[in-house]
């Protein structure tokens, strides 16, 4: 039997909502047949020399490695905002692929990405549009959200054409509403049938 093509989903999540649409991103991509997902994190960085996280994560899914991006077919890619970019912790990762960039391994692979700020304006446009950056210096093809999914039009939380988003309130109090989970769900399907297309 040939076993499934994998797409990672990639994500760091402070306070539990990137880690939902992390989630539902997943349950998406999962409704293509004969794609699995692959759930990933980062660790914190400490500005304290010589601080190290556990080699294992406490709660939610393990950490990513190189071979994670190289063993999947397509990425999605999720951050909260912070001050209208990716986290740090999401950044100084993407930093460590510069072996990756130098054999072109991630060349031709499809991308997606989902964030989740505290305001309506609060940068998630911004965000979505900065993590693709060094996604397009790997020369990976990104996949966004087309108005062709109903909830783009309608929706008065998260969601942009640049991918899922979703606003969590200044206190990380504000559930994921459901235009925003169809959204995520939307993406990881679209993905999972674009790198589908794409390893053909």
């Amino acid at each position: 039997m040939i076993p499934d093509k994998e797409i990672l989903v990639l994500y760091y999540s402070q306070h539990g909502a990137v880690r939902q649409m992390a989630q539902l991103v997943a349950r998406g991509v999962e409704q293509v047949p004969g794609i699995q997902a692959r759930l990933r994190t980062v660790p914190k960085i400490s500005a304290v020399c010589e601080a190290t996280a556990p080699g294992i994560p406490d709660e939610g899914a393990p950490y990513a490695t190189l071979h994670d991006l190289q063993e999947c077919i397509g990425i999605a890619l999720g951050s909260p905002t912070r001050f209208g970019n990716m986290a740090a912790p999401m950044k100084y990762f993407w930093d460590s692929t510069s072996s990756l960039w130098v054999q072109h391994t991630l060349v031709g692979k499809p991308a997606a990405l989902f964030t989740s700020t505290g305001s309506m304006h609060g940068g998630q446009e911004s965000t979505l549009l900065s993590m693709m950056l060094p996604l397009l210096h790997h020369g990976m093809v990104i996949v966004g959200l087309p108005y062709s999914e109903p909830e783009i039009n309608t929706t008065q939380q998260g969601g942009t054409p640049y991918g899922a988003s979703h606003v969590a309130g200044l206190a990380h109090d504000q559930p994921i509403s459901e235009a925003e989970k169809k959204l995520c769900i939307a993406l990881g399907k679209r993905l999972a049938q674009t790198a589908l297309k794409l390893a053909a």
